[in-house]
């Protein structure tokens, strides 16, 4: 039997990708299909699906993102997430009007419920729950290869971006914005060794965290009370002083650094000052578009930005970044074929795909690995 299931010469792939970000609001899948045309990456998109989590099952994983977690807890809810990533296989699948004999692979990046940037990770949802629930092989445990190599771990969809935003004449930074904000910068004509990629900061997790804390919701629905606040100058300064806004890149951070016990000091300092929840959601909404804005001082000239994840929907969060990068052009991946809600979904499809032909799909200028490696695990 052949090291991969697929050889290069294989022209295309079905393949179903599943993201559960940090902002731990579900599980998004897309069906795509990922080609190799005369060296080049085409993708096209069949089909896509969010499966909510339940509360209990968000307030199961964010209870896992602690340093004490317990040991049986987190076996269990492996497990039992490789169920729920099975359902959105089997859902996605069928939206197409198709089943398993219709895809190939799948490529799910898990729940990351830990990150050690460049020493360890832990993502949650058993690759063999979900091969054995779908009867199709499975990449998962992406990040696990580039850390052996020396590197961060993260970010991993830089690859996908520059394979599918790259342009000759312009220069573009590939903004997400999920529960942690990540940056992919695309220098005009550039080769892969010439991306520059990392997570700015906190994207929605801490505003959807201060929200939660403040009012009882889990988010600031379209950044409306954001909107009628104002943001609190002395708080935000404090708040941007923060050592990982000023680290170079490569970096990469998530819910270990700005999860709840964040947020939670966040809302205790304004209760100290007395500050009405709309200026507190104002300031840190502001927070997350200033070291969005902020981090282009590590990036070269940018003529426009492309965003993506869930953040798109908070019309305060993206007008005050417009603002911040004026005169740069700010666009949505939608204006390039790619659901803004479903691209990191949409890269671990294409990144399955690369470790199904044997090909590296890591780049690491943005990771700061020794070398490109080809990624994850297959189960089969």
């Amino acid at each position: 039997m052949s090291r991969f299931l697929w050889p290069a010469r294989t022209p295309l792939l079905r393949v179903v990708g599943l993201m559960s970000g940090t902002s731990c609001d579900g599980v998004d899948a897309a069906l795509v299909e990922v080609a190799r045309v005369e060296g080049r990456i085409r993708i096209h998109t069949l089909a896509t699906l969010f499966r909510p989590y339940t509360p209990e099952e968000r307030e199961r994983i964010l209870a896992l993102c602690q340093p004490d977690a317990p040991v049986e807890e987190i076996c269990r809810t492996h497990f039992d997430l490789g169920e729920v990533f099975a359902e959105a296989v089997l859902r996605v699948l069928e939206q197409a009007g198709c089943g398993p004999e219709g895809c190939d692979l799948v490529g799910s990046c898990g729940h990351t419920v830990w990150h050690v940037p460049g020493h360890s990770t832990l993502q949650l949802g058993e690759a063999a729950v979900i091969a054995e629930r779908t009867g199709l092989p499975v990449v998962s445990n992406f990040r696990a290869r580039d850390i052996a190599a020396g590197g961060q771990g993260a970010p991993l969809v830089p690859y996908v971006d520059y394979l599918l935003f790259t342009d000759p004449h312009r220069a573009r930074a590939v903004q997400n914005i999920g529960g942690i904000a990540n940056v992919t910068y695309l220098p005009a004509g550039g080769g892969p060794d010439k991306v520059v990629a990392f997570d700015t900061g906190p994207g929605n997790m801490v505003i959807d965290a201060v929200a939660g804390l403040l009012t009882g919701s889990p988010r600031d629905e379209g950044g409306a009370l954001a909107a009628r606040g104002r943001p609190h100058e002395a708080v935000l300064e404090e708040l941007l002083a923060h050592p990982y806004f000023a680290q170079p890149p490569p970096k990469s951070t998530g819910r270990e650094v700005f999860g709840r016990s964040y947020a939670e000091e966040v809302v205790a300092r304004a209760r100290s000052l007395g500050l009405a929840p709309q200026d507190v959601l104002a300031t840190v909404t502001l927070l997350t578009a200033r070291t969005i804005a902020d981090a282009y001082r590590f990036l070269g000239p940018v003529d426009e930005v492309v965003l993506s994840g869930g953040g798109v929907h908070n019309p305060t969060l993206v007008r005050w970044l417009r603002d911040l990068l004026h005169p740069v052009a700010v666009r949505t991946s939608n204006e390039f074929g790619v659901d803004p809600d479903f691209k990191e979904a949409i890269a671990f499809a294409v990144l399955a795909a690369l470790t199904a032909w044997g090909l590296p799909g890591t780049l690491p200028s943005a990771t700061g690995a020794r070398h490109p490696v080809i990624l994850g695990a297959l189960t089969v």
